[in-house]
């Protein structure tokens, strides 16, 4: 790979220093490679679990072992970081096994490590470590993991079934490093066991002083050399250096030697850089990839890189585009929200606000499930949508005469005047809805957030995430969601998301998330249109820089397969 050089000059560096006794690196990293990607996050800690922040958890998909990850809506097991069963129905018990995954120091993880992990996703260093909520302790139902330390292994029982339990403990960070910071420690192991009987024996001054490390102990600052022990990794890739200038924020990455996970590295040296105002430009010299939106002013120069072989990657980035009514005014009745939803194609939509990116933005009939998952596929066909709100029956004028509305009834509709698409979208939807006696009313602002709380709109057209708990789904779609764009409640609706909550059959759950998404559709009070796109280019010297649907790290997620071509 031809060298890559930063344009604007460092302000900031951050160093980390590799340790002269190391070991080799794995065989199947191509030496002297090296891939410059245009990168936006902002990389401010070390430990995601406490700062979960999009740049934090983009560093942390390449430095940080786990069990799996959610591809495409469903968990996929890591074997080579260990394995996670269920040992009991009846109180439901989990047992996480570690193979022999090691941190980059050499210190083996185990089940300090896991212990740690799993109260920090308990609650236990959530309370205010530095105010009168200090001494405060977990949910009293939770019981304390046992611990196989020999085995490596913790197992862990929980007041009721969870859909997550596969992702339910994870290592964000090393016990012993934690260990020795919070109390002042110099070995390795007796930190470790420090860890654990200040968990185990519920001490609040220990959880008070593991609280600030853990919250406060793996924030980078601005000093010239970043410590090796905040540094640490379990994954693939280390943290070489963290450079800052005018431009933005670099990180540089590098193989790391103790990993020995079931994949490893291809490339020697991954830079993550600002990508510049037009990366699109600089791909092939300064930049050998970048993510961009989907904008009328990108495409004729992406068929370009097409036509001279650059890779060009269109996934979707975990949200969709829908119409959502207010269930009151114009729309309190059911059958007037039936009829104007029968009035607006979502085709048409995509068309006129995608323009010529059309075909990259994926339709769906679905809010709580993405195209291209298996979930979606039972939900598409379960929902009843298709009967429903899909091709109408009669003509969608009478339709809006026996739902009792005049003919130029007036709808007003909300949309962001900032987005090309939201733009486009409402102009179909205002041209197809007034050849069925509707009269849509413009009610774009370019102030969007206010204008959508304010809610003195009949209808929004809006990108939402696409919920992938049901935490999120209780948000946008309960009762009492703090999220919620339509606020149409549904007793049914909060009971089957609170059942999928306890649910641990993944068959089981797609049913349930479909019966979810079928109380939405009898409720009328959202159209989804399509899942809104990201696309990722990258010259013809490298491959595998691609990007999972809908990823919380989307860029970095899949870098331990990135490879530099000869």
């Amino acid at each position: 790979m031809r060298a890559r050089r930063l344009a604007a000059p460092l302000a900031v560096l951050l160093a980390v220093g590799l340790t002269a006794c190391t070991p080799a690196m794995p065989e199947s990293v191509v030496p002297g490679s090296a891939i410059t990607v245009g990168w936006t996050g902002e990389f401010t800690s070390t430990n995601a679990a406490a700062s979960p922040t999009s740049g934090n958890v983009d560093i942390a998909a390449t430095i940080r072992g786990d069990f799996g990850d959610v591809i495409d809506g469903e968990f996929v097991a890591d074997e080579g970081f260990g394995a996670v069963t269920i040992v009991s129905d009846d109180p439901f018990t989990v047992r996480y096994d570690l193979t022999e995954p090691s941190w980059s120091d050499g210190i083996p993880l185990d089940a300090a490590d896991l212990l740690l992990g799993w109260a920090g996703a308990s609650g236990y260093f959530d309370v205010g470590h530095e105010s009168e909520t200090a001494d405060a302790e977990p949910d009293a139902e939770l019981a304390v993991p046992v611990l196989d330390e020999f085995a490596r292994a913790i197992q862990v029982t929980f007041p009721q079934p969870v859909i997550d339990w596969q992702q339910a403990v994870t290592v964000p960070v090393p016990a012993h490093i934690v260990g020795r910071l919070a109390f002042a420690m110099d070995d390795d192991m007796e930190a470790k066991q420090a860890v654990i009987r200040a968990i185990q024996e519920h001490d609040s001054a220990a959880l008070e002083a593991l609280a600030t490390v853990w919250n406060e102990g793996f924030e980078l600052s601005d000093q010239a050399e970043l410590p090796a022990d905040l540094a640490l990794s379990s994954g693939p890739f280390l943290v070489d250096g963290v450079d800052r200038s005018d431009a933005g924020q670099s990180v540089t990455l590098v193989p790391n030697p103790s990993y020995s996970g079931l994949v490893t590295p291809q490339v020697a040296r991954i830079n993550l850089v600002p990508p510049g105002v037009d990366p699109i430009t600089t791909i092939g010299d300064q930049l050998d990839a970048a993510q961009v939106a989907p904008i009328a002013a990108n495409r004729a120069p992406i068929i370009e890189l097409e036509r001279k072989d650059f890779t060009v990657d269109t996934t979707h980035d975990g949200t969709v585009w829908a119409m959502l009514l207010n269930p009151a005014g114009v729309f309190t009745q059911q059958q007037a929200r039936t009829a104007f939803i029968h009035a607006v194609p979502a085709r048409s939509m995509v068309e006129r606000g995608a323009g010529d990116w059309a075909t990259a933005y994926a339709g769906t009939t679905s809010m709580v499930s993405a195209p291209g998952s298996r979930a979606y596929d039972i939900v598409n066909a379960d929902s009843g949508f298709a009967e429903m709100l899909g091709e109408a029956g009669d003509d969608p004028a009478l339709e809006r005469e026996a739902a009792g509305l005049a003919t130029r009834t007036h709808v007003c509709v909300l949309y962001d005047r900032r987005s090309e698409f939201a733009v486009g979208a409402f102009a179909a939807l205002r041209d197809a809805a007034g050849e069925f006696g509707w009269s849509v009313v413009d009610c774009g602002s370019d102030d969007f957030d206010t204008a959508l709380v304010q809610r003195g709109w009949d209808a929004v057209i809006a990108r939402v995430p696409i919920p992938q708990t049901p935490g999120q789904i209780a948000a946008q779609w309960g009762s009492q969601g703090d999220a919620s764009i339509t606020r149409h409640a549904d007793p049914e609706r909060d009971a089957l998301i609170a059942q999928l909550a306890q649910t641990t059959d993944i068959y089981e759950a797609r049913d349930i998330r479909a019966q979810i998404e079928a109380t939405i559709v009898r409720a009328a009070v959202a159209l989804p249109i399509a899942a809104n796109p990201r696309v990722t280019i990258s010259d013809r010297d490298v491959t595998g820089v691609a990007s999972r649907n809908g990823a919380t790290a989307p860029l970095t997620s899949g870098a331990v397969q990135w490879a530099a071509l000869p």
